[in-house]
C-alpha cells in the first residue's frame, strides 16, 4: 500500500498539511508524488526541501524539467517554455537559497521518469495511447522497456511529461497528474487515475491510497492561502 500526491506547484504549507493528514491515518506509509513540485505557488524551494527531507519519491513533471533546462540548457524548447509557465515565483523562492539550486536541480534530473511499483505505475502525465503503435506486444509483461523509448521523446506533446490526450491501458493502474481536475478522477476504460486537483487555482491538493492497482482512499486538503497570495 502506498500514497501518491498530485501536482504540488510550490504550495508548501498545503503539502505539509496533506502529508501530516496522510501519515496520521496511515502511519509509516510510503509516499510518492507525480511531480510538478515547482512554479505557480510561493514556495518551490521549500517544497523540494520538504520532499527530500521526508523521503518522498517523485517523478519529475514538465515544470520541474523546464526549471532544470532553463538553468542548465538555456537554448532549447523546454527552457524557453518556462518563461510562459509561472516561473517567476520559483525564481523568487530561490533568492535566498542560491547555494542550493544545483543540489535541487540534481535531485530533479536524477528522479525517474516513472515508478513501476507493485501497486501502480506512477508518472507525471502518463503513457499516451500513441505509443501503442510502436511498443512490442509483450510490453505489459515488462513495463521497464518503456524507459529507453520515452526518454527520447520528452519535448513531444504526447510525452510522459506533456501528454493530455487519451492514455494507454498498460495492464495496471496508471497514476498521473498534469491534466487538472476539480476532484480525483478514475477512468475505468484505460485504468488511469488523475490526481492533479488544481492546488494552485485555490482548489485542493490530493493524495490517493493505492494497493494492487486498487484505489482504497482519497485524502485532500484545501489550498492554504499563504501558498498563493
Amino acid at each position: 500500500m502506498i500514497a501518491v500526491i498530485g501536482d504540488i506547484h510550490g504550495c508548501y504549507f498545503t503539502l505539509k498539511e496533506l502529508v501530516d493528514k496522510v501519515l496520521g491515518k496511515y502511519p509509516a506509509i510510503k509516499i510518492y508524488s507525480v511531480g510538478d513540485l515547482v512554479d505557480r505557488g510561493n514556495y518551490s524551494y521549500e517544497v523540494i526541501e520538504f520532499v527530500n527531507s521526508m523521503g518522498i519519491r517523485f517523478t519529475p513533471g514538465n515544470h520541474d524539467y523546464m526549471f532544470c533546462h532553463f538553468i542548465k540548457q538555456t537554448n532549447n524548447k523546454m527552457a524557453n517554455a518556462w518563461l510562459y509557465n509561472g516561473y517567476e515565483k520559483t525564481i523568487a523562492s530561490y533568492n535566498r537559497h542560491d547555494d542550493q539550486v544545483s543540489e535541487h536541480l540534481e535531485l530533479i534530473m536524477k528522479a525517474p521518469l516513472f515508478i513501476n511499483s507493485k501497486d501502480c505505475f506512477i508518472s507525471h502525465a502518463g503513457i499516451s495511447k500513441s505509443y501503442e503503435a510502436i511498443l512490442p506486444e509483450y510490453f505489459r509483461s515488462d513495463l521497464n522497456i518503456l524507459e529507453n523509448i520515452i526518454r527520447n521523446d520528452l519535448e513531444k506533446s504526447d510525452s510522459i511529461l506533456w501528454a493530455r490526450g487519451e492514455l494507454l491501458d498498460i495492464g495496471k493502474l496508471q497514476v498521473v497528474g498534469h491534466t487538472r481536475r476539480h476532484n480525483v478522477e478514475f477512468k475505468k476504460e484505460n485504468n488511469v487515475v488523475y490526481i492533479d486537483t488544481s492546488v494552485y487555482l485555490m482548489n485542493k491538493l490530493s493524495a490517493v491510497i493505492i494497493e494492487d492497482s486498487k484505489i482504497l482512499d482519497i485524502i485532500s486538503v484545501a489550498t492554504r492561502p499563504e501558498d498563493m497570495k
